[in-house]
């Protein structure tokens, strides 16, 4: 399953914009782009453990798109195989699955342990404690796409990704990454609603008092 959607991805290699793409690019456009999160991704706030250049893990996260098959900037791991990713995003996400790029070598990651809504996790952690899903991933140069089981990615605010091991069988210390994605639907964090009452009391000093009312926001403190 992971190769169904990555040769379509491929599609656009050698593409402009796609000006009067209402056709055949379309069909490429819709499922490589469409549900992208790339912008709902809180970039300064990922952290990875274990990686060889500091931020890197990060970079390879802001990376767009068009830049996916560019063999840099790259992740690396650094004392051993292993990797340990943080990205949260700016609402909550349900998210569809994870779209990498690794390579046809023995440093290509193999396992990959997900967790969801977690604001602390070590190696410790995530080698003791039961994932929400645990994904085997390919070895390819190409783009992967990675289905979740999206029943249990429901109001995702955050997700850490374990990178156990890679394909060389304990062989290579070094796993190394190139682009990492995800697609799903997001939701900003309802506050949207409440705030927009909050803000317009008139007084200042009801603020408190009128934030957080459902169906009484109209209404003044103490009417």
């Amino acid at each position: 399953m992971a190769h169904n959607h990555s040769h379509n991805h491929d599609h656009y290699d050698g593409h402009g914009p796609l000006e009067h793409g209402d056709h055949d690019h379309s069909h490429d456009l819709e499922p490589a782009l469409q549900s992208s999160l790339y912008s709902q991704i809180d970039f300064d706030a990922i952290s990875t453990l274990n990686e060889a250049t500091p931020r890197s893990g990060a970079a390879i996260v802001q990376k767009t798109w068009n830049d996916r098959l560019n063999d840099t900037p790259i992740l690396n791991s650094d004392a051993d195989e292993q990797l340990l990713m943080h990205i949260p995003f700016t609402g909550s996400c349900k998210l569809y699955s994870v779209i990498i790029r690794t390579s046809d070598t023995p440093s290509a990651p193999k396992t990959l342990k997900l967790f969801r809504n977690r604001d602390q996790l070590d190696f410790g952690d995530a080698s003791d404690l039961k994932p929400i899903q645990t994904l085997e991933l390919p070895r390819t140069n190409e783009v992967a796409e990675i289905p979740l089981n999206r029943a249990q990615w429901n109001m995702t605010t955050s997700i850490h990704l374990f990178f156990e091991n890679n394909h060389s069988d304990g062989e290579e210390d070094v796993t190394t990454i190139s682009y990492l994605g995800f697609k799903g639907d997001f939701m900003a964090l309802n506050r949207e609603p409440v705030n927009v009452l909050y803000e317009a009391a008139a007084n200042p000093s009801d603020h408190k008092m009128i934030q957080g009312l459902t169906n009484s926001n109209t209404q003044m403190p103490g009417q």
